[in-house]
């Protein structure tokens, strides 16, 4: 076997039985849980419970800081944006799902969930910027919208998963 085999073996191709996707998807969904709004999680419960200035000051810092962001690149490319990702969602879920590339149908099931995240993070910043959400009723908000992208990260998982089980059987990619 030359290098060549052994470089496209460690790099397959195949998403759904290689090793290297499943750790994407579980590093993907953990990361995006732990970030709300560009905000480590940690950080906000820190804020909430010490009560003290300074922590609670520099989460709602990095809240405004994050959401004016978010909703800046909204207004300026927010429509081209949208254009292309629907675009690029199109193209994938046509490759994979009615021309049978597993590569393209791996993709769309990880960009397509992250979209709706994205959606998710757009309107929960539109919500803290015009209600000028501070302490509890902002903790409150992104507890939700952590809840909300969990939730589509566990769907996503579950359906990825049930869809890579049903590839690896019917194409005899494990055995």
């Amino acid at each position: 076997m030359d290098w060549y085999e052994h470089v496209f073996e460690l790099i397959d191709m195949r998403s759904f039985s290689n090793l290297w996707f499943w750790i994407m998807l579980a590093v993907l969904w953990s990361s995006t849980s732990h970030w709300v709004l560009g905000v480590p999680w940690d950080l906000a419960q820190r804020a909430r419970r010490s009560g003290d200035n300074a922590g609670a000051q520099d989460f709602h810092d990095l809240v405004r800081i994050n959401t004016n962001r978010i909703l800046f690149i909204m207004e300026e490319t927010g429509l081209l944006l949208s254009g292309f990702l629907c675009f690029v969602l199109t193209v994938l879920g046509a490759l994979g799902f009615f021309y049978g590339n597993e590569f393209s149908q791996a993709v769309f099931l990880l960009l397509f969930p992250m979209s709706l995240v994205g959606l998710l993070s757009v309107r929960t910043s539109h919500k803290i910027q015009v209600n000028e959400l501070q302490g509890e009723a902002l903790y409150k908000i992104l507890m939700r919208h952590r809840l909300a992208t969990q939730v589509i990260g566990m769907i996503s998982i579950f359906v990825t998963a049930v869809w890579g089980m049903y590839q690896n059987m019917t194409t005899g990619a494990l055995g």
